[in-house]
């Protein structure tokens, strides 16, 4: 007699859905934009220290 394999029941997570979500809307945003756009932009966080924004703001003082 042979033993009955199991079968693995793949489970969708949470984190997985949200991951899923936001790569189909993203490629969705690609293809109706008009021309090329960068698919690696980084969003900057304005606490971050930049210097170009030190001296622009060194002059209106």
């Amino acid at each position: 007699m042979r033993k009955k394999k199991k079968k693995v029941v793949m489970k969708i997570t949470v984190e997985d859905y949200v991951k899923a979500i936001k790569k189909a809307d993203r490629e969705n945003e690609l293809a109706q934009s008009a021309g090329w756009k960068r698919v690696t932009n980084i969003h900057k966080s304005k606490k971050t220290y930049n210097r170009k924004t030190q001296k622009k703001n060194f002059t209106e003082e």
